[in-house]
């Protein structure tokens, strides 16, 4: 591990306010040691590095000029909050990040309250921080509400919601546009000089005029930057831009590195503003950490690192992801295909289908982080003759479940759903698990819902996606590396609504939906080491059921356990469901089903969150025993 850098002045800093008396000089050093602190720190955690670098200064300046807690500084998304952690009072918890019991990796109202709201899904913060401001005026917490908002969440239609909102109410409200897209460099010279005297003397609507100027001042290699802004903001013309238009006075664009810039905006806009002002701040991801600028994502997410190399230290695998292996799947039916195509919303590298985009870029589309638009979207596609796969995390995927109801299904249309990330996903916690898919989708008409078993299961419901035009299907399948199975060329299509029989065996039948299916593997053979050997089913299809098998299953066995990987109201339930109709418990079936339970799990890894959640090998052995009445300590022959 390296040597964990010095940081004499960022040592004094106990909490925000100890920076309000510090000089514009000892801040920038205190950001030079904050950079240094979080890239020591994610080098042994890992995490989102790439966005917390990015905002360094504006933490340091934020924080120096509002008075937080009292201040509501919300973080959209909050993938960026590391440096705001090290900040409020978490330094000594922050080698703990993403890790059980350790500091979550996005804000979080229970951590701490300098974390007024949590955030882990993009384009909330702004409607957060209108909240935060409305009940201050009608009585609840005082202080102000800063929002902090990347530009790829500005993306999203609920991030303009709140604005006009925002700006129909004329409330008091600062929302930080973070800007890393753009091609800018810090500004020397005279420029600096110009900006600094600007925002520290003028009154506030001199400040609004003379800062869309000040962009003519950008030295030429940087004026492609303030071009791209413009674009961004349909044009700075006289008159207002897109967001004055809303209602909101608009600063910017401003080097979001420079605190000479910086703070004199804050504490102008602090101590004039009236209404709701928009900061356009232009900001690096990976800020001063050359590996992360150098990475294709700008170090978004990394596993532990070397500081010196920046060389991820990632466990080698035996076995492909299972998003490689649904890629994999849908080139291999693409390649005969022409009308597939495949739709995500600002993932493609983490649904893999930026492989797709390399093969067939004018059939791969990415939405921006627009689940809803994506998901109407893939319904016109599918109106219009294609047959899109609409790849989103499942976590992802609730943001748009309106117009799965009403575009998709009450239309049925034949949109494949991709859901990845299903699930328990590990160091991003509950806000990232996949649970609730399964039985949000399995009770709309018309919807097919198939979980694959492991990686060669995958290939086969990709086919069989591809090869279905009769109505809506989906297909899930987890974070993480399969199980190491033979997986063919191309997958052949499952006949719609068929499980299949693992094993046969007596007394209790283990039916599985989903990735469970390894644990229930394990607990099988320490079962049958107590001489107990259960039939072992994969069910494949949450929706519609296999009722011939799982009524012949209950026929023949005294006890049937159902085991998946999703929220109560799932495939367990609709099991349920298919034996009271058919009066099965009227004949002494012994029932349980194994899920989620009732509970939001803390990050930590999948593992502990699955031994927490009881759908380990050792919980379903133990369940099993209960189930049949056997001793946990005998063997079922004793």
């Amino acid at each position: 591990m390296s040597e964990r850098p010095q940081t004499p002045l960022l040592d004094q800093i106990q909490r925000p306010s100890d920076l309000h008396s510090l000089s514009d000089e000892q801040l920038i050093h205190v950001a030079h040691e904050l950079r240094a602190e979080t890239i020591s720190a994610v080098s042994e955690t890992g995490g989102h590095l790439g966005a917390g670098l990015g905002v360094v200064e504006l933490t340091v300046a934020l924080h120096a000029v509002f008075d937080t807690p009292r201040d509501k500084l919300i973080w959209d998304v909050s993938h960026q909050c590391y440096p705001h952690k090290i900040l409020t009072e978490r330094r000594d918890r922050i080698r703990t990040l993403r890790q059980k019991d350790g500091l979550s990796g996005f804000t979080k109202r229970s951590e701490s309250p300098y974390d007024p709201f949590g955030a882990a899904h993009s384009s909330t913060s702004i409607s957060a921080a209108l909240g935060f401001k409305v009940a201050a005026d009608l009585g609840g917490d005082a202080g102000d509400a800063i929002a902090v908002i990347g530009d790829g969440a500005m993306s999203a239609g609920m991030a303009y919601e709140a604005m006009n909102n925002a700006g129909h109410l004329g409330k008091r409200l600062f929302v930080i546009l973070n800007d890393n897209e753009m091609s800018i460099a810090p500004p020397v010279g005279a420029l600096s000089s110009y900006l600094s005297r600007l925002y520290a003397e003028e009154p506030f609507q001199d400040l609004k005029s003379a800062a869309k100027g000040a962009v003519s001042l950008l030295p030429e290699p940087f004026r492609e930057g303030a071009k791209r802004a413009k674009d961004l903001l349909k044009g700075m013309a006289v008159g207002g831009t897109l967001f004055e238009a809303l209602g909101f006075s608009y600063l910017g664009p401003i080097d979001g590195h420079d605190l000479h810039q910086l703070l004199p905006v804050l504490r102008t806009v602090k101590s004039r503003a009236h209404g709701p002002v928009l900061i356009h701040v232009l900001t690096k991801k990976g800020k001063g950490y050359a590996p992360a600028e150098q990475a294709r994502d700008k170090g978004h997410a990394t596993a532990k690192f070397d500081v010196v190399t920046g060389k991820q230290k990632k466990t080698p695998s035996n076995a492909p992801s299972y998003t490689s292996v649904f890629a994999k799947g849908l080139l291999a039916e693409a390649a005969g295909d022409p009308k597939i195509c495949a739709v995500t919303a600002a993932m493609p590298d983490g649904t893999g289908l930026n492989l797709f985009a390399e093969r067939y870029p004018s059939r791969c589309f990415d939405v921006g982080i627009a689940e809803q638009h994506g998901v109407t979207f893939s319904a016109a596609l599918a109106a219009g003759g294609m047959r899109p796969f609409c790849a989103m995390y499942s976590t992802f995927l609730q943001r748009g479940y309106d117009q799965v109801v009403h575009d998709v299904a009450i239309q049925g249309l034949p949109v494949r759903f991709a859901i990845d990330r299903a699930g328990l996903v590990g160091a991003d916690g509950a806000t990232h698990a996949g649970s609730f898919d399964t039985a949000f989708l399995s009770n709309l008409p018309g919807m097919v819902v198939m979980a694959a078993a492991d990686e060669a299961e995958l290939m086969h419901m990709v086919a069989t996606a591809a090869a279905h035009d009769s109505g809506p299907i989906a297909f899930r399948y987890p974070r993480g590396e399969g199980v190491g199975v033979e997986l063919p060329e191309r997958g052949t299509p499952l006949e719609i609504g068929k499980g299949r029989i693992i094993s046969e065996g007596s007394g209790v039948a283990l039916l599985s939906f989903g990735t469970r299916m390894e644990e229930v593997r394990k607990a099988a053979e320490a079962l049958s080491a107590r001489g107990i050997t259960p039939t072992i089913a994969d069910a494949r299809f949450a929706k519609p059921l296999d009722r011939e098998m799982i009524l012949d299953l209950a026929a023949t066995h005294e006890a049937l356990i159902t085991i998946e990987e999703g929220a109560i109201g799932g495939f367990g339930s609709h099991v349920a469901q298919l034996l009271a109709e058919e009066g099965v418990f009227d004949t002494g079936l012994k029932y349980r089903s194994m899920v989620l339970p009732d509970m939001f799990i803390d990050h930590s890894a999948p593992s502990d969150m699955y031994a927490t959640a009881c759908l380990n090998a050792e919980q379903i052995e133990a369940k099993v025993l209960d189930t049949l009445g056997v001793s946990s300590i005998t063997s079922a022959r004793a």
